[in-house]
């Protein structure tokens, strides 16, 4: 299974990601990686992981996610969640995870859907 992460950054400095595909325990690893990585190179700056186009979650997969959003929003409250399926709800759920807590509908910026696809591309990686 193979999922794909785009990285976006919006005029107010906050990150995006946006997850396609599925996310197992092979593909975690690197997003958990990436998701520190960013937390320390811009520490003011809010992570949104985008579930808008994620179609498989195992529970290897999010439970390895689980602990790593409880683990980084332990010190500050840095990374948020959207447009997250109710399928997926279920299996947070499993894990005695609140994602209300941390579900977010958009960041709050004057950028339009184009800019938002097409600019500010950071960086992108895939496994």
């Amino acid at each position: 299974m193979t999922m794909k992460a785009r990285v976006l950054n919006d005029s107010k400095g906050n990150i995006n990601i946006h997850l396609e595909g599925g996310m197992d325990y092979d593909n975690i690893i690197p997003l958990r990686e990436e998701l520190r990585r960013l937390a320390g190179s811009y520490p003011a700056a809010l992570i949104n992981l985008d579930f808008t186009a994620l179609d498989f979650v195992g529970t290897s997969g999010i439970g390895i996610l689980v602990e790593t959003i409880r683990t980084m929003n332990n010190k500050t409250d840095q990374i948020r969640i959207s447009n997250v399926g109710p399928e997926f709800m279920k299996v947070f759920k499993l894990y005695n995870f609140n994602a209300l807590e941390l579900l977010m509908d958009s960041f709050e910026s004057e950028d339009t859907e184009l800019d938002l696809f097409y600019g500010q591309k950071r960086r992108t990686f895939q496994n």
